[in-house]
């Protein structure tokens, strides 16, 4: 595990503009529990690079999470509208889905 986030990061900082490189360091550093410095990139790659549609998947689950519903709710939304103007069906549909569940969960 460890090896993988230290060649990620080393993959960042030679490349500090490269989207997949933070978006799979976000991924390994939730696998152990690094929640804040996950969320900085997340909301990083969302911020320079808008069109990178994951990224609005697992920003939003982050944000579901530590409890922050509203941003969860704008991040889904967002990422549903990225991927129309991409005609990303698949990422819509997930995005949509998730968004449902969520909206349902807050009417309970």
């Amino acid at each position: 595990m460890a090896s993988r986030v230290s060649k990620l990061a080393s993959a960042i900082k030679e490349n500090p503009d490269d989207s997949f490189s933070k978006f799979a360091l976000a991924l390994e550093l939730l696998k152990v529990d690094e929640v804040q410095k996950a969320r900085r990139l997340f909301e990083n790659i969302r911020h320079n690079d808008p069109g990178y549609t994951g990224v609005y998947y697992h920003l939003a689950k982050l944000y579901v999470e530590i409890g922050e519903n509203k941003k969860a709710l704008k991040t889904y939304k967002e990422g549903i509208a990225i991927a129309e103007e991409q005609n990303d069906a698949h990422s819509k549909s997930e995005l949509a889905e998730a968004l449902l569940m969520l909206e349902l969960d807050l009417e309970e």
